[in-house]
């Protein structure tokens, strides 16, 4: 794999390619100060990773990155600068990572090992995805399925968390309902919810991944394929691809996010 690095100042482009070279997967590492020598160097040759700085004084990284997309648009890009407030414009370009310097080599290796993740080959498609990595979603053959109640959806993604454990009805409506008394009002809202969830599974020709016996409730991981699995089960793609926020629209699943955090940088 071949890196170019575009860093107008000669120090920090200097330490950016030692580190580069340090990186067991890469094989070749060029440096340029200057956008135009990059560019003249990708009329005859190509790089998997182009790393740039953004604030250079003869053409910016953006626009630099956007050039290497038009000559080569498998090149992954990552940007290397003093300044956040650029990073929305350098995703608008789906660049591949964003560092702030000092770069350090372990956060360097892990924007370089997740960018090289983006280039190998697809695997098929699945038919039943959960993804939890962000905001979760749950898809089927790539289309999100859409949830007419919130909690139905949020009482799947609790599910999917326990990872095949049971829980009880009691269970389930504390977490959506937090320390509201469960009376029998309540358990009729909660008989509306799950209700609601398996109708939509059904409509999704899915019902299969959630089962419901004596009031106890779990989905069957085994039917689904889902990010979170495969990151404990340590696929290289599911970890390089944890960028540290998990199921962010609910606070029950921060327990999950700081244990994905510790196995991450372990």
């Amino acid at each position: 794999m071949k890196i170019i690095c575009v860093d107008d100042e000669q120090l920090v482009l200097g330490l950016t390619v030692s580190l580069c070279r340090e990186l067991p997967q890469i094989t070749a590492v060029e440096g340029f100060t200057k956008a135009g020598d990059a560019l003249s160097y990708l009329e005859e040759d190509t790089a998997d990773i182009a790393i740039l700085d953004i604030n250079m004084p003869d053409m910016d990284g953006i626009t630099l990155a956007a050039k290497i997309k038009e000559m080569h648009p498998d090149t992954a890009i990552l940007f290397l600068t003093g300044y956040a407030q650029y990073a929305v414009d350098a995703f608008q370009i789906h660049a591949s990572g964003y560092l702030l310097k000092p770069v350090s080599r372990e956060r360097l290796a892990a924007e370089v090992a997740y960018a090289l993740s983006g280039r190998r080959q697809q695997k098929p498609p699945v038919h039943i995805e959960a993804q939890t990595f962000g905001e979760f979603d749950l898809l089927v053959d790539g289309r999100p399925v859409a949830f007419p109640r919130a909690r139905a959806k949020e009482l799947l993604a609790y599910l999917v968390d326990r990872r095949g454990s049971s829980i009880t009805r009691a269970n389930a409506f504390a977490v959506l309902w937090g320390d509201i008394l469960y009376d029998r009002p309540m358990q009729k809202q909660l008989d509306v919810v799950i209700r609601s969830l398996r109708t939509t599974l059904k409509e999704y020709g899915i019902d299969e991944i959630f089962e419901m016996q004596s009031g106890m409730m779990r989905i069957c991981p085994e039917k689904l394929d889902c990010d979170l699995y495969r990151f404990l089960d340590g696929d290289i793609d599911a970890v390089n691809a944890y960028r540290g926020e998990y199921m962010s629209s609910y606070s029950w699943a921060s327990v999950t996010e700081a244990y994905a955090d510790r196995i991450k940088h372990m």
